[in-house]
């Protein structure tokens, strides 16, 4: 899906915590959802991650997303879906509702 695509699609500002682990990294991480679409998402916290990382992320009703970092900055990044979700059945439940350490 190209940048214009993806930039396109409607999100919701929203904060979510969610279960996220990096592609050959057995580690779970929690990050923060700080906004959501069908083709993507911003993220908070969790791992130094770069453009290009592979990684899943567990998200509600949505369930385990494959996705890959379009863009970072600072404690944010963006991660593009290899798949479109429902991004509102994603909203029903979030996997990690803890606080994160």
């Amino acid at each position: 899906m190209s940048e214009v695509e993806t930039r396109s699609t409607a999100r919701d500002s929203l904060l979510l915590f969610a279960n996220l682990w990096l592609e050959n990294d057995p580690a779970r991480y929690h990050v923060k959802v700080r906004n959501l679409s069908d083709a993507g998402m911003m993220g908070e916290g969790g791992p130094r991650v770069v453009r290009g990382t592979r990684l899943t992320v567990e998200l509600g009703g949505a369930g385990a997303v494959r996705g890959c970092v379009a863009w970072v900055q600072n404690e944010r990044f963006g991660v593009a879906f290899d798949d479109l979700i429902n991004s509102a059945s994603a909203q029903s439940s979030s996997p990690a509702s803890e606080p994160m350490h």
